[in-house]
């Protein structure tokens, strides 16, 4: 028996000196058992390795029997505390809920409070978050619709533009009386009667070199859904300047794709993808391609998912990864993204 003990000594310390988990550890002095489990029934008494390994196939069984409740035992007990555990903070986040939000949030936002990965914590971070969309159009419609239905606190919307009757086949935020008014204005109205409990800002302009920076730097995450190359390279040069997550989403007949552009957490940044703008007449319009109605809201809805996820630390965000919906055949897919180090608006971070 001395020698099984030597042994099983000796792979516990190999395995230290190797680095291997203890899982493996344990794997291996459990093989080791195994192994004299079988000498001892295999062999016979009087047999050299018998009699080395302790020559008692009984004692060895009542020692496996024992290490099994033991383990059983102490498996038993953790999956007990796990449980407590997680009740304790199901419960404090529920306490934390009940003091942060008044009785009509608690029911608003109660199929987010009982999410696992959101709770009450995650629902006061959506409250307390500041979010900048830059366009209300096709992709600024589901978005600011559902930021301002998840409850993020202060939600900023950029657009220039006015509400046309072609608008209304897939920016379901306007109505048609909103028809000749500013876009933000009529988006605004929307999302507060949606939600009263929202701030919502709105910026009736396009950015600009000159103001870009001071409005971007009031929030903390950033979704640009427009169709203007000039504003995206803006906008993310800016908050890669800034540290800004950016969540980009484009369409373009009946294909959407979508990313988040996070230099500061190891993702490509928006040019890192597209070096540079394309030539005249290569990336045509909506209003030149045309668009499926329904598709803005999917892409949308999307990026919307994507923020919930980036305020609340929830899931897997799409850092480094571009999301392809194709509605015509109904297909998705997702492609790796990868920085590069000669970018001009984020490889100098990195040099």
């Amino acid at each position: 028996m001395l020698l099984v003990l030597i042994m099983a000594a000796g792979l516990w310390g190999i395995g230290m000196v190797m680095g291997a988990p203890k899982s493996a550890r344990w794997t291996m002095i459990g093989l080791l058992y195994l192994a004299v489990v079988g000498v001892q029934a295999v062999f016979p008494p009087e047999h050299q390795l018998v009699i080395a390994t302790g020559g008692s196939l009984a004692m060895w069984l009542m020692i496996g029997g024992t290490v099994a409740i033991v383990l059983a035992y102490s498996s038993m007990v953790q999956k007990l505390r796990q449980k407590a555990d997680a009740k304790a903070e199901d419960e404090a986040q529920e306490n934390a809920a009940q003091e942060l939000f008044s009785e009509t949030e608690l029911n608003r936002y109660a199929r987010h409070i009982v999410l696992r990965e959101l709770g009450g914590l995650g629902q006061k971070k959506l409250k307390d978050a500041k979010v900048l969309v830059v366009g209300a159009g096709g992709l600024g419609s589901p978005v600011l619709l559902y930021l301002a239905a998840a409850g993020v606190g202060r939600i900023g919307v950029v657009d220039d533009d006015v509400v046309d009757n072609s608008n209304l086949q897939r920016q379901v935020i306007h109505k048609d009386e909103a028809i000749g008014t500013p876009k933000v204005l009529s988006a605004a109205e929307a999302m507060t009667a949606q939600n009263p409990f929202v701030m919502v800002v709105p910026y009736p302009r396009r950015l600009t070199e000159e103001d870009a920076a001071e409005i971007i730097g009031a929030y903390d995450l950033v979704l640009d859904g427009t169709d203007n190359f000039g504003t995206r390279y803006l906008v993310n040069e800016v908050c890669v300047a800034q540290g800004k997550p950016l969540i980009s989403g484009a369409l373009s007949q009946w294909e959407g794709q979508l990313s988040v552009f996070d230099p500061a957490n190891g993702a490509p940044c928006y040019q890192c993808i597209f070096p540079e703008a394309p030539a005249p007449g290569m990336a045509p319009s909506c209003s030149e391609a045309g668009v499926v109605g329904p598709l803005p809201g999917v892409v949308g809805s999307m990026m919307a998912a994507e923020a919930v996820k980036v305020i609340t630390g929830a899931g897997a965000v799409l850092r480094g990864e571009m999301m392809i919906y194709d509605a015509l055949w109904g297909e998705t897919r997702k492609i790796g993204l990868k920085p590069r180090s000669d970018c001009p608006t984020c490889g100098r971070q990195k040099g």
